[in-house]
């Protein structure tokens, strides 16, 4: 019989997992990524600006210049908060991540800390002591993070709700409530709080210097202790040991003995002191106020901040800073060459975490594309076959026989 054929075929792309991708290659790649971004938002903004250098130039001004007689500019203590301050609350976020409890509530536990901070400047006043007022604030700011991020954590480990939606219900309820708070407090009905005098951060100057922006040293300083802690807590505790095992498999850390439902509680709530200790930074050390934008989506940027470090505080440096410096440096090119765009940064930033997100599927998948058809000769099945062999079965039937 004449032999058929058929064409084998495959799937036009197929992604499979890298299992030997080492960390030297991986970090090449990011870099490269990186370079890209900032290549291609440099031409992005050569379109608006006609100018190719100019974007280098603005970018640097707007966070690094400095005047040697004066010494550092208030432009490098503005950077110098604003990614004190992210960085913060992506340390806050760490832990829960790592845990693989999706906490994408980090913006409301700030906001609703301000808030506390806030009702305790604006009622207390100078009724006591500013160094007794400011540590009031901290313990009813951690308080009020805590809680905030208590709830969810509580309805996860008693009845395993979808604790996305609840963080991310819970950022709308804290905005609501400091609009709420504004409308009771300020009569006039104008929406603004304004400035509160008291309860404010005390000044921690740099020696022989007297430079607009020293006001942030303290807020860096703190920052910089907590991530020393939140390292040693992730790689050397027991704690982070805990969670890190929950996060790989729950099955396994209740095999070995550790009490799910209490790692889920205890971490949210270490979590939501972070964010509580962020809006007391915030409200205390920087803004002196509160309305519903306090936080400005830091704690919505702080969870890309946290995931593309691989949730280790080592790298969230790295990332923060490299997110307000491109915020603030597009910020100086808006106002360099006239761009009435208020989110230029954004389309910075969003340019840049396009790359990087990128290259973190390429360095952790492997795509490859369908090879030519390859012909496979069949066994025919036509009738006439079929027929011999039901006959030669029978003849072999009656041998037997």
């Amino acid at each position: 019989m004449k032999k058929q054929t058929s064409v084998k075929h495959e799937p036009l792309i197929r992604v499979s997992k890298r299992l030997d991708f080492s960390q030297p290659k991986a970090w090449a790649i990011r870099f490269v990524a990186g370079v890209l971004a900032i290549l291609v938002c440099a031409l992005i903004a050569t379109y608006y600006t006609k100018s190719f250098g100019g974007f280098f130039v603005s970018m640097w001004k707007g966070s690094f210049e400095v005047n040697f007689a004066k010494g550092v500019t208030s432009r490098l203590w503005t950077l110098l908060e604003k990614f004190a301050i992210l960085l913060c609350i992506a340390l806050a976020l760490a832990p829960a991540f790592k845990m693989k409890f999706w906490n994408i509530g980090a913006e409301g536990q700030t906001l609703i800390s301000c808030l506390v901070c806030a009702v305790m400047m604006f009622y207390i006043r100078n009724k006591l002591p500013n160094v007794v007022l400011v540590l009031l604030m901290l313990a009813v700011s951690i308080a009020a993070g805590i809680i905030w991020a208590l709830i969810p954590a509580i309805f996860k480990a008693k009845w395993n709700t979808n604790e996305t939606l609840f963080t991310l219900m819970m950022n709308y309820i804290a905005k609501c409530l400091v609009t709420f708070f504004i409308s009771y407090a300020v009569k006039t009905g104008s929406g603004v709080l304004g400035l509160l005098p008291f309860g404010h951060l005390p000044l921690l100057k740099l020696p022989g210097l007297s430079v607009p922006g020293q006001k942030y040293l303290l807020i860096v300083l703190i920052v910089a202790v907590l991530t020393i802690i939140m390292y040693v807590y992730l790689r050397y505790s027991k704690h982070g040991y805990e969670l890190t095992v929950v996060g790989e498999s729950v099955n396994t850390a209740k095999y070995v003995g550790i009490n799910v439902k209490k790692v889920i509680i205890r971490t949210m709530i270490f979590s939501g002191a972070l964010c509580g200790l962020a809006g007391w930074l915030l409200t205390s050390g920087v803004n002196y106020t509160v309305n519903a934008n306090s936080v400005g989506g830091d704690g919505f940027t702080a969870i890309l901040v946290a995931w593309l470090a691989r949730f280790n505080p080592v790298g969230m440096i790295i990332t923060a800073f490299l997110v307000v410096f491109l915020k603030q440096g597009a910020s100086q090119m808006s106002s360099d060459f006239s761009l009435n765009n208020d989110y230029f940064g954004e389309v910075i930033v969003g340019i840049f975490f396009f790359f990087i997100i990128g290259c973190e599927f390429f360095i952790n998948y492997k795509v490859t594309f369908r090879k030519k058809a390859v012909e496979m000769p069949i066994e025919p099945d036509d009738e006439e076959e079929a027929d011999a062999k039901s006959d030669l079965a029978l003849q072999e039937a009656k041998v037997e026989g």
